[in-house]
């Protein structure tokens, strides 16, 4: 009896769900999970407008200028996550008309930020504060305008709720960089930078920074850090930047006509309408397509970049090349749609003229050696052609103890000297054993423009003899002619020996000339593998412009 009264007990005993406690634990759990639902509700419809006029009143602060902001999205998930689209910081500016009011306002980004995000905490929220560990940015453009520009007034601070945000990173992808101009004919300055990362270092002091871009011509990684600000908004072109930079494998060849590898790395100050660049640069295998010669060329530069046009200054490149050392100064200009202008002085006080001719000309091995000294002016316009095909190059080279390399003109060089000193019996000895007996000095006025080097005057000096020529020569070395006259210290009648003498002796005062023992109209043409010496019976004095001319005319139906 006692047995079933207990098992009707145990039957009698509801199952653990309805019990009250449980029931109250599980309604508990339910309207947690539901006040819990709410809040996010509440709290992200609640917290956008907060956070969005944080923001906007935050950055208007630091810019002084007018904010927008298209859509800011927030997420409660991991603490806060935040994510805005179409970002823009105005710049308003009102046309300058003295004495009357502006009839139309310009408007313009500034700066426009594709989308951004960032990660905070609730609590930090609730205490109306929010420490921004790191800012995703995605696709920023800052447009610098081309001067100081009349701002309108922001709109005025807001009293009412708004969180107080501090930034400590900031990480930017697909950034550009735009200095405007207002001068004719100029393209902006930009810079397009893959990757930007921006440290804020708080009280109004510059941001550090750390900027990876490829530069697009020449074709090479630049890697960039320093810092950069505070922001100007009065006249943002007096934003101050500084930095250290390294360029690495730049590729010489996508600029046409030239070739090699360019490294370089340097130091640049001052405002972002005015920086100041000094570097250096190496490129071990320097080259020009008309040649082909890769040699090794080292420069070191102080530079100053104008943000209002986009032009440089090079004040100066000092640069070596082989064993030769010189200096350039002069300008790169920026020409809208076209490229870039290059004017430059270069002043070569102690060189070597077979270092020129190597990266210069194609004939191996250079035809001359000797010691030059050079002044001249290089131009090299803007345009598509490849750069052997439009630079030009004027001036005057000086060479000293100049020794031809090919034995055949070299030999007939010495046997030339010997005659022109009255020592004909040493020509057939001297001018058969391919070895320079004598060395000689060269002045040369030039100019080179098309692949071809025209010389104006060209005065050369041997013992017992001075010539002056004019001519034209071929960048490629397959062509050249020069005329012009000989003078020597022998007479006509002393240049030869036995009966050749005897005859020549009464008419040495039909040759004498000038206080010149000799004086002969000469020719010096051919290519570089058969070169013709003689007597310019006709033509002479034949002007270099004209020599060119033909010798283009003889090039264009050789092609034909």
């Amino acid at each position: 009896m006692a047995a079933t009264t207990q098992t009707g007990k145990q039957r009698a005993r509801p199952p653990c769900w309805r019990r009250a406690w449980a029931r109250w634990v599980a309604a508990s759990a339910l309207g947690l999970l539901l006040c819990l639902a709410f809040s996010a509700v509440y709290v992200s419809r609640n917290l956008e407008p907060v956070l969005r006029r944080s923001v906007i009143e935050s950055l208007e602060a630091r810019f002084h200028s007018p904010v927008e902001l298209d859509h800011l999205d927030i997420a409660l998930a991991d603490g806060v996550q935040v994510r805005g689209q179409g970002l823009r910081i105005l710049r308003l500016t009102a046309p300058q008309q003295t004495g009357a009011i502006p009839q139309q306002l310009q408007v313009a980004p500034m700066l426009s930020v594709d989308s951004f995000s960032f990660r905070t905490s609730l609590h930090d929220l609730v205490l109306l504060r929010a420490h921004l560990v790191q800012v995703e940015v995605d696709g920023m453009e800052l447009h610098v305008p081309p001067d100081r520009s009349e701002l309108l007034p922001k709109p005025g601070g807001s009293n009412r709720l708004k969180v107080h945000l501090t930034v400590g990173e900031i990480h930017c992808a697909r950034t550009k960089l735009v200095l405007e101009t207002s001068k004719p004919g100029k393209e902006p300055l930009e810079f397009d930078i893959q990757n930007l990362d921006l440290t804020d270092t708080g009280g109004g002091r510059p941001m550090l920074y750390v900027a990876d871009l490829i530069n697009p011509k020449p074709v090479g990684d630049v890697h960039a850090f320093g810092h950069f600000g505070p922001w100007q908004s009065a006249d943002p072109r007096t934003t101050a930047i500084d930095g250290d930079y390294n360029f690495d494998h730049a590729d010489l060849s996508t600029i046409r006509g030239i070739g090699g590898t360019l490294s370089s790395a340097g130091h640049f100050y001052g405002e972002l309408g005015h920086i100041t660049i000094d570097g250096t640069t190496q490129t071990p295998d320097f080259s020009l397509d008309v040649s082909h010669h890769p040699v090794p060329l080292e420069t070191s530069f102080h530079a100053y970049v104008d943000g209002t046009s986009g032009d440089t200054t090079l004040a100066p490149v000092r640069a070596t090349l082989l064993h030769s050392q010189f200096t350039a100064t002069g300008t790169v200009v920026k020409i809208k749609g076209q490229g870039h202008d290059i004017a430059l002085d270069i002043n070569m006080p102690h060189g070597r003229i077979e270092d020129l001719l190597q990266m210069g000309m194609k004939t191996e091995p250079p035809v001359m050696r000797g010691a030059v000294a050079m002044k001249a002016t290089l131009h090299i316009p803007p345009g598509k052609e490849r750069v052997a095909q439009k630079v030009e190059l004027a001036g005057r080279v000086q060479i000293h103890n100049v020794e031809f390399t090919n034995a055949k003109i070299q030999d007939r060089i010495d046997g030339l000297s010997l005659r022109a000193q009255g020592r004909p019996r040493e020509v057939k000895s001297a001018s058969s054993d391919g070895r320079a007996e004598v060395a000689s000095q060269m002045a040369v006025d030039f100019s080179l423009g098309h692949a071809l080097v025209t010389v104006n005057s060209l005065d050369y000096e041997i013992p017992g003899a001075h010539v002056n020529m004019d001519g034209v020569y071929s960048m490629d070395g397959n062509v050249f002619e020069f005329k012009g006259h000989v003078r020597t210290d022998a007479k006509a009648s002393q240049m030869v020996t036995g009966w050749k003498s005897a005859l020549l002796r009464p008419f040495d005062p039909l040759f004498q000339r000038n206080g010149a023992g000799l004086e002969l109209p000469i020719s010096v043409s051919g290519t570089k593998g058969d070169v013709l010496f003689g007597l310019a019976m006709h033509g002479a004095d034949e002007s270099p412009q004209a020599m060119a001319a033909e010798m283009r005319q003889r090039r264009k139906a050789g092609r034909q």
